[in-house]
């Protein structure tokens, strides 16, 4: 059914003035939309510039048929794709490594002998390993005098131009220079998918996971690539004690997230990738927000 927003509102201009609007009716492309998203629709559209207090009032949505293109909240807006597990109490990222410890360091019920009645807060402690989630190593993970997490600039973690290369586990677990080559990836961000994020936080996920082999490392090294990223348990083969994947790559100041996931969402490019830690002093690995951001 076509659905139109009849409203009225009343702008604020932070340089004095106002300007206001009654029984104004729009086209919505849903069945519902926000009042802070019609102001904000009506301010761009037309064009108003030093916009304060916005107030819309006596909304009401009603069917009748389109006349115009609806509003849609999104048009012109990036779309955005989380790449991330959620962490949560007591989750097994890696065998022999610890859960983390989620609870209350202040609960809302304690904190009602501090604050007035009606103001409650809760301050939330956690304890874990840094190598929970989704995480990103930084060259101080392999090596005593690499970067840390505070010394690797913001720009190596943020809008970096991205490409997927698929190799589904089922088809190799060994991700070979075979796998990697007859792509563009200089200069950009290389996730790999193979799928394998589908075992997580199952006994699976900890079984022969997916991995580069050493030349496929030393390959991405050689095309100077910015970042890998990759949606298994480790970028390395764990049945031994070597790790020349992460020595390859960290050596050479190339960044790893391991543990993504959702990467059948994404284009094979066309987006930027983001994975963004805290500013850690002594911290080579912490858990991101791992994001691809695509044009609509």
């Amino acid at each position: 059914m076509d659905k139109r927003v009849k409203f009225d509102f009343e702008f604020f201009f932070t340089n004095g003035g106002s300007i206001k609007g009654e029984d104004f009716r729009l086209d919505i492309a849903g069945n519902d939309i926000s009042d802070k998203e019609l102001a904000d629709y009506i301010i761009e559209d037309m064009r108003l510039l030093m916009v304060g207090e916005t107030r819309i009032l006596n909304k009401e949505i009603i069917t009748e048929p389109h006349k115009r293109k609806p509003i849609d909240q999104n048009t012109g807006k990036p779309l955005l794709i989380d790449l991330s597990h959620t962490i949560e109490d007591g989750l097994v990222t890696y065998k022999g490594l610890p859960a983390p410890v989620i609870c209350d360091y202040l609960s809302r019920e304690a904190s009602k002998d501090i604050y007035e009645e009606g103001t409650e807060f809760q301050i939330g402690k956690i304890e874990m390993v840094s190598n929970t989630g989704t995480y990103i190593d930084c060259p101080f993970h392999r090596y005593e005098h690499g970067k840390d997490l505070s010394e690797v600039s913001l720009e190596a973690f943020t809008d970096l131009d991205g490409i997927v290369i698929r190799v589904p586990h089922d088809k190799s677990k060994a991700i070979t220079r075979e796998h990697l080559q007859n792509y563009e990836v200089r200069n950009r961000a290389v996730l790999i998918h193979t799928g394998w994020d589908k075992h997580w936080n199952t006994e699976s996920y900890y079984e022969y996971n997916p991995y580069l082999t050493q030349e496929a490392a030393e390959y991405l090294v050689s095309c100077n690539v910015k970042l890998v990223g990759i949606d298994s348990l480790n970028i390395d083969d764990t049945r031994g004690k070597s790790r020349p994947v992460h020595t390859a790559l960290l050596g050479a100041e190339i960044l790893i997230v391991e543990h993504l996931c959702n990467l059948e969402l994404l284009p094979d490019d066309g987006f930027t990738f983001s994975a963004i830690p805290p500013k850690f002093k002594g911290v080579g690995t912490f858990p991101v927000r791992a994001m691809a951001k695509l044009k609509r």
